[in-house]
């Protein structure tokens, strides 16, 4: 996994309330296993019309977002089902964080296992984000996660609170793998006393 410690990037704006999981990834595309191929029908269903053909009018198919890194959205994000298909579609799309007022729980937790940083903010720090998104690609929002700040494009800065356990993972570039693997030795040592002590199995 990727470690995540700064980005500066385009974010694009997605006011809306009660994104479901469904919305950031259709059941339709629920049936890989691999974590790549999925950005390009990330909100299949708002991005594109019946025919297959790109809806102008929605963020992430207007010039100005297309390389988005951050996407600030309205409360309670990620709710619905419990696909862990979701986060791996956002990054397959290129987003790195997402800034919101609030998530649902088991999607909050996969987005760290894969990779992104989800930042629970205020509402009227986010409201402050979303009309800096509005502006387009001029727009730069910086996160910093070992100082744990937000900052504006016009230099305010926000501060968020994290689990010093995510943290530790995101910036260290650790999955649930990547944690096992830490205790490779161990691990190691373990087996081969087991493997001594009980040869017959």
């Amino acid at each position: 996994m990727e470690k995540f410690e700064k980005l500066s990037g385009v974010a694009a704006p997605l006011p809306l309330i009660n994104i479901d999981t469904d919305m950031i990834i259709p059941k339709q595309f629920l049936k890989t296993i691999k974590r790549s191929g999925l950005g390009v029908n990330l909100f299949d269903e708002m991005r594109y019309d019946d025919q297959g053909k790109e809806i102008p009018d929605f963020v992430l198919n207007k010039p100005a977002y297309r390389s988005a890194q951050i996407l600030v959205a309205g409360d309670n994000f990620g709710c619905g089902s419990s696909r862990e298909h979701a986060p791996w579609a956002l990054l397959d799309f290129g987003i790195r964080c997402v800034i919101s007022t609030s998530y649902a729980d088991i999607f909050y937790n996969n987005c760290f296992k894969n990779g992104i940083l989800p930042i629970t903010l205020p509402k009227e720090q986010v409201d402050v984000l979303m009309a800096d998104a509005e502006k387009g690609e001029n727009a730069r929002i910086e996160v910093d996660l070992e100082a744990q700040t937000v900052t504006s494009a016009d230099g305010q800065v926000f501060s968020f609170d994290l689990d010093p356990f995510k943290k530790h993972c995101l910036l260290n570039g650790l999955d649930d793998i990547g944690l096992s693997m830490e205790k490779v030795d161990s691990i190691d040592a373990y087996e081969a006393r087991a493997s001594a002590e009980r040869p017959w199995v």
